[in-house]
């Protein structure tokens, strides 16, 4: 039973994929361990092929809250104001849209794959052009559709106990969780902290547990001597 997919995985959705775009998408959402919308969102002037990079830009909405009277911020479960000190009856909420704009490499087959299918695409596309001209429920059929005919089954959730398809987010868990693998030391936590685009240090080591099995190791070390 599986709680992550790897990199052979990976490999078989990419195999299975029924076109170029198809297989591209299922690519760069391992190979970048970027978001869906991150991905849906890249524009072919995002891709410099001589630098071998890609820029990404999040776009994170938040709904900020706050009192009518002194204008002091609040959280949704505020009964009373922090600052002024009156019964909380009404806010005022104000939609805050916070922009962040990566760098991030990508590896040369993923580059010659993005060639390629713009090679296909030629006549329809331009530099200010949308990669992929999908949205997030298609994209979202298309990963599971993949991994349906690459026969990989539900992956366990470890948190909830419960199982889950493979969706988008699980090939960018994916992607986490081989990083972790391969380099696990406190820098590479840190650059893998910065790739994925991650404002809490914290949301980036949990997948060093994952990668690094170390409640075995621990347990291991215990009868070691």
């Amino acid at each position: 039973m599986k709680t992550y997919l790897e990199p052979h995985d990976v490999e078989l959705m990419e195999q299975s994929a029924k076109c170029l775009r198809d297989r591209l998408l299922v690519r760069l959402l391992f190979h970048l361990g970027c978001r869906i919308s991150e991905v849906l969102a890249l524009k072919v002037s995002d891709i410099d092929f001589d630098q071998k990079t890609i820029v990404i830009l999040h776009l994170k909405t938040r709904f900020r809250f706050t009192c009518t009277k002194c204008k002091a911020s609040l959280a949704r479960r505020h009964q009373f104001c922090p600052e002024c000190g009156e019964e909380v009856t009404e806010t005022k909420q104000r939609l805050q849209e916070h922009r962040r704009i990566r760098v991030l490499p990508i590896d040369s087959c993923s580059l010659q794959l993005i060639e390629d299918y713009l090679h296909k695409a030629l006549s329809t596309c331009s530099i200010d052009t949308r990669l992929f001209k999908l949205n997030r429920h298609r994209a979202w059929q298309i990963v599971r559709e993949c991994a349906k005919r690459a026969g990989i089954p539900p992956l366990l959730n470890p948190e909830t106990g419960k199982m889950r398809g493979v969706s988008p987010h699980r090939l960018r868990d994916a992607f986490s969780v081989h990083a972790m693998k391969i380099d696990d030391t406190g820098d590479a936590l840190r650059l893998l902290q910065e790739h994925l685009g991650h404002a809490s240090f914290n949301t980036t080591a949990r997948y060093r547990k994952v990668a690094g099995e170390e409640h075995r190791k621990w347990y291991d070390n215990l009868w070691s001597k």
